[in-house]
Parts: C-alpha cells; structure tokens; sequence
C-alpha cells in the first residue's frame, strides 16, 4: 500500500509564494502519512503561456537548481518522494517543460521533459518549449515505480502505454488545463469529461494508477477546472478533488491492485506486437508510399 499525495493550489504571481505555499502543502500532506507527492503543472507560477512573451523565459531555471535544493532537503526530511513540474532553462534558447522526481533520500532520481507541445488558443507553450528528449521512463523510488507525463500528454494513448511498458506501477500527471473564456456550459462539461475519461482509460488498458493533479482558480483568461484525481487500475476513480477549491488529496493504492487487473484483464499478453509497425507513421494514407 503506497499513499499519494495530490498538492491542488491557486498560484500568485510571484514565484517565492507559490514555493512557500507549495512547501507547505507538501509539508501537510506528508502529515497525513503521504509517501509520494505530486505538484501540478509549472506550480511556480500563473500560466505563463498564455501569452508570447520573450520577457517570460526568466521565470525559467536549472535542474538543479533553487527550487530542486529546496525540494531534496524537504524530501530528506521527511522522508517522501516529490514530482515537481518546472520550467527548465537548459540552456541559452532551449528550454522545457519538465518534471523531475527527488527520491526520499532527498536525491535527484530522474526527471521527465515533456514530449507533446501543445499550441493553441491560451496555451501557447511551442513558443516556450522544446519537445522532450528524455523518452517515455519510469524511475525506480522508494516508494514504489512511477512514471510521469505532464499536461498535454494525457491524451496520447501511446505515452501511457509506453511507459506503463518501462514497469510504472503509478503514472502521474502534473496539469494545467482549464475552461476558455466565453465557452457554453455545455461544452465546459464535456471537455472535462473527456479529459477524465481518457485518463480513466490509460488506467484501464495498462493496469495501472494513474494520478492527475491539476491547479485551481482564475488566471489571465482561463478558469482551471481543479477535480485532481486518482483511478485505480480497474478505470475507478478512488478520490477527487473539488472543482473550485485548492486542496491537498492523500490518497491509499494497493499495488497488488496491479497484478490482480492485469491477471483478469490480460492487455499487455494479449497485444499483437508483430501487427503494429504502423502506428510510426503520421497517417496512413491510401497509397503506402506517401506515408
């Protein structure tokens, strides 16, 4: 049994509070017995790209670097595991978008730059980030294998898949999404639904946890739908958090779960690797050689 810990917060403006506020947060949930604490998307500040501006990229920072220190002593004091998502400046003109997991020894065990850039209207982050190049992984912890993702990649089957393939028991998802201004209620509802039930999905057809944890509040022009949550390896949801409130969600996962799923729903045997080559082409088109 492995408790996660899910940090839903609203963001300041200013970076030091969002570090402070997450700090405590952190602090709060390992209280309560947490093992494994994930932050939500790039928490040190507001969604940042929601506009292109070049004056943004000194919100970025090194791994390691400021934030990872203070992170290591805190995970080193209390004994936890911590997923935090950072703006990465690697160097001059190439940043990401990465998480980075600090084992409870308080060392850097590895860290995940994110691979599906998305650019659309409010979520401009081709201009901020270059795609991942770390590949799908899973980093053995002390509290289990997990595998992260961030945002936009919860709605590609294919990154779940192949990192549920690389062992993760739990695959977490540090997000930032939200409603856009203007939109009917109806189409809020199901945005949101759809963004659940993929995740739900990913859980179902790996046999695994899967772990989304998103922020809160009104920032700029989008409204962020918060419902951080937990599915099971059965696609159930064991624990939600509010749409409108910043909450601190911990949460218990039988990883006997796993094998128990994967023994009566036998995906991963029962895939015809040998049929699958297509899947490396952008499209597939009628005649074979435009692809």
């Amino acid at each position: 049994m492995v408790k996660v810990g899910l940090i839903q917060m609203s963001c300041d403006v200013k970076p030091e509070l969002n570090l402070k506020k997450a700090i405590a947060r952190i602090g709060e949930a390992a209280r309560k017995g947490a093992q494994i604490v994930c932050l939500q998307e790039l928490f040190r500040s507001q969604y940042f790209c929601q506009t292109e501006d070049i004056e943004l990229f000194k919100l970025a920072e090194t791994i390691p670097g400021p934030t990872t220190e203070r992170f290591c002593r805190l995970a080193r004091q209390k004994k936890i595991v911590i997923v935090a998502s950072l703006f990465e400046k690697r160097a001059a003109g190439i940043y990401h978008n990465t998480a980075v997991i600090i084992n409870a020894n308080g060392e850097i065990t590895g860290k995940y730059r994110k691979m599906h850039i998305p650019d659309d209207p409010l979520y401009y982050e081709k201009f901020y980030f270059t795609p991942g190049d770390l590949g799908f992984q899973t980093h053995d912890t002390s509290y289990g294998k997990i595998g992260t993702l961030v945002c936009w990649d919860q709605w590609f089957p294919e990154a779940a898949r192949l990192t549920a393939l690389s062992g993760a028991e739990l695959l977490f998802y540090p997000t930032a999404i939200g409603w856009l201004p203007d939109e009917k209620k109806e189409m809020n509802e199901a945005q949101h639904s759809a963004w659940e039930t993929i995740q739900r999905a990913h859980a179902i057809a790996n046999g695994i946890y899967v772990i989304a944890v998103n922020r809160v509040g009104h920032e700029g022009k989008l409204n962020f739908w918060g419902q951080s949550f937990v599915a099971d390896p059965f696609g159930r949801i064991i624990a939600k958090a509010s749409a409108n409130k910043e909450e601190v969600l911990v949460v218990d996962c039988d990883l006997d779960k796993i094998a128990e799923t994967r023994q009566n729903w036998p995906f991963l045997r029962d895939r015809r690797i040998d049929s699958y080559n297509a899947l490396s082409y952008r499209f597939l088109d009628a005649d074979p050689g435009k692809r």
